[in-house]
């Protein structure tokens, strides 16, 4: 977008050897407010209530792609409308583009085309204001499609200067405080969230084809639980309650397949009151899935479907750049159980990973001091594969056979009941993608379990809400075998736009208080 907001706004610092300063930007902003006082004087309401739009830019572009250089489309209007991004002026004539979400396309304004009021109005129009124009196709001498304008309205006066076109938002802060001026800027970041919501879409599509029923359950709940994280606390005043906002929508899901429904999905926010970085919001996106009379098998393989489908929707290829190394999404995908990834990855002998003592030396050799007596031989076992292996796990991989300590809500694995559950995680560029159970549906078991849970966070002094006893009872009532699957949607756009930060691919990230940001940096540079 242009930096001269008005038309006798000085060149920038830079432009002209002898060039004027360049005015301070309040003074700008003054300067483009006073513009909405002068449309006002000549009778013009430069925010009217609506426009009739009646066609996307891309698709008049598409249409008339073809036509032949000079020819007018005179029995072919079109009333088009978007933000004005360039504005020339040449005498009696005015070239110009503008763009709404689908692209952009230029308008040619000429003295006598259009009625002698709006062609006197071009003098207060500015780049950024919106503008809806009126009138045939033709295609220029350059060959560029154009709108020759027989009528234009001004939609909505612009009162800031905007970014400069050819840089964009160069402070990453600014770019996702003010998503909207990221937006304006930047193509690359409106491709991404088109994108996004094209992912969101068709994953939607996949599942429904599959027969899969799409449902809502609480954000609000009285026990939260369904994951490992540390909750955000609420209160409802008129129910004297606490209330957490929900880490998971599993327990609630899973009581659907209880009720009688044999396959549901939900995407929504989930919220986990723990750190932020480049792989972490505190509110981002899920997919979870509930599929009866399936195990992880099934779901393993629904799994690599669904996300190998997705990623040829929308990038039309079977592999994605991610980092400068290329992902390839062709099946199928590679698998292997925790411990033997230890073994391939972290060159950890199988027989080590049996003895308790020796994996606890392996442990603390590589730096892990925190473990203790009470760390179980399945926590010790998860140290060493995120510590030595998640890194390596560039390609699609799904990593299965979990140890029971770690997790409560899935069956014991056939052929090793005591110490391995049917559970698998997907990762690509060494990232969790994915989160899988045979769901365990005995009571009694899961009733165990949760004890279990309980007084292992009690002992380390873990905040911890009472066990969720109304799941139980849902168990009781019967649940048949069940497979179930979590998706983080979030990192999953990440690598199908090729966006390095989460925060690239939610439109209003979580931002730390900036008057907090100024008291931190101040005390820094103490």
């Amino acid at each position: 977008m242009s930096t001269q907001p008005t038309k006798q706004a000085p060149p920038a610092a830079g432009q002209q050897p002898n060039a004027a300063p360049p005015m301070e930007e309040n003074d700008i902003i003054k300067a483009m407010k006073g513009l909405v006082g002068e449309v006002k004087a000549c009778g013009v309401n430069p925010y009217p209530y609506s426009y009739k739009k009646d066609c996307r830019i891309e698709k008049v572009i598409e249409k008339h792609k073809d036509i032949e250089t000079g020819a007018v489309c005179e029995d072919i209007k079109y009333s088009l409308a978007g933000r004005l991004v360039s504005w020339r002026e040449h005498g009696k004539s005015i070239f110009g583009h503008i763009m709404d979400e689908s692209g952009k396309i230029q308008f040619y304004i000429k003295k006598g085309e259009v009625a002698d009021d709006k062609f006197n109005l071009a003098k207060f129009i500015r780049v950024g204001d919106f503008l809806g124009v009126s009138g045939p196709i033709f295609k220029t001498k350059t060959g560029e499609l154009s709108i020759l304008v027989k009528d234009f309205e001004l939609l909505s006066k612009i009162q800031r200067p905007l970014p400069e076109k050819f840089h964009g938002l160069t402070d990453v802060e600014t770019r996702y405080r003010q998503r909207y001026l990221d937006l304006i800027t930047s193509e690359e970041s409106r491709g991404v969230f088109i994108k996004r919501s094209k992912i969101i879409s068709h994953i939607r599509q996949y599942l429904n084809q599959k027969d899969f029923l799409e449902v809502e359950t609480p954000v609000l709940q009285p026990i939260y639980g369904g994951a490992s994280a540390r909750p955000f606390e609420t209160y409802h005043n008129t129910l004297q309650m606490k209330l957490y906002m929900r880490i998971a929508p599993e327990l609630y899901l899973k009581r659907l397949i209880a009720g009688g429904f044999e396959r549901v999905y939900e995407i929504g926010r989930v919220f986990r009151n723990e750190g932020i970085s480049i792989k972490h919001n505190p509110e981002f996106t899920m997919l979870e899935l509930y599929m009866a009379y399936a195990d992880y098998e099934d779901i393993m393989n629904l799994t690599e479907d669904l996300i190998s489908e997705t990623n040829m929707f929308v990038n039309n290829s079977e592999t994605v750049n991610y980092g400068g190394v290329e992902i390839s999404f062709k099946k199928p995908w590679a698998r292997l159980s925790m411990k033997e990834a230890i073994t391939k990855y972290a060159n950890v002998p199988a027989s080590v990973l049996e003895d308790k003592a020796q994996l606890m030396d392996a442990v603390k050799k590589i730096g892990r001091e925190d473990v203790n007596q009470h760390t179980s031989h399945g926590e010790l076992i998860n140290i060493l594969f995120e510590e030595k292996v998640e890194e390596h796990l560039i390609q699609p991989t799904f990593i299965k056979d979990y140890p029971i300590e770690i997790s409560p809500l899935a069956k014991n694995k056939r052929g090793d009941e005591a110490n391995t559950v049917e559970r698998f995680e997907l990762f690509m560029f060494g990232r969790e993608m994915a989160n899988a159970f045979s769901e365990l549906n005995d009571p009694e078991e899961q009733y165990s379990r949760f004890k279990s849970q309980l007084e292992k966070r009690n002992r380390t002094d873990e905040d911890i809400k009472e066990m969720d006893e109304d799941y139980i009872t849902a168990l009781e009532y019967g649940m048949p075998p069940t497979g179930g699957l979590g998706i983080g949607i979030d990192r999953l756009i990440m690598l199908m736009t090729g966006s390095q930060s989460i925060r690239d691919v939610i439109l209003f990230p979580l931002q730390r208080n900036k008057d907090r940001e100024k008291d931190a940096a101040a005390e820094t540079k103490k």
